[in-house]
């Protein structure tokens, strides 16, 4: 299991996420299905995200049942940006849709 902020047009959320990668198709199928079709992802540490978000952490846990699967902990951006500081975020991913 990953955590990661993923910033968006309409601010930052905090994900969960079964997926090895932010970059895998699925995972980018998955935030397209949601309306995110452009975004930068900033892995946190797993255990931060417990110690923040306890019982909101467990009960979403509780509810990942599939393999590849997303769920979103957090989607009050100013709550997920001023929870973790910038020196817990992993590199950041850039992804947008190639144009056609």
């Amino acid at each position: 299991m990953k955590a990661a902020i993923i910033f968006t047009g309409t601010g930052p959320i905090l994900i969960l996420t079964s997926y090895e990668s932010f970059t895998d198709p699925k995972f980018i199928e998955t935030l397209s299905a949601k309306g995110i079709k452009r975004f930068i992802a900033c892995e946190i540490p797993l255990e931060r995200v417990k110690e923040k978000y306890a019982s909101t952490y467990e009960t979403i846990m509780n509810d990942v049942k599939q393999v590849d699967d997303l769920r979103v902990l957090d989607y009050n951006g100013h709550n997920v940006f001023h929870n973790f500081s910038f020196s817990e975020m992993g590199k950041e991913i850039k992804y947008e849709p190639q144009p056609i």
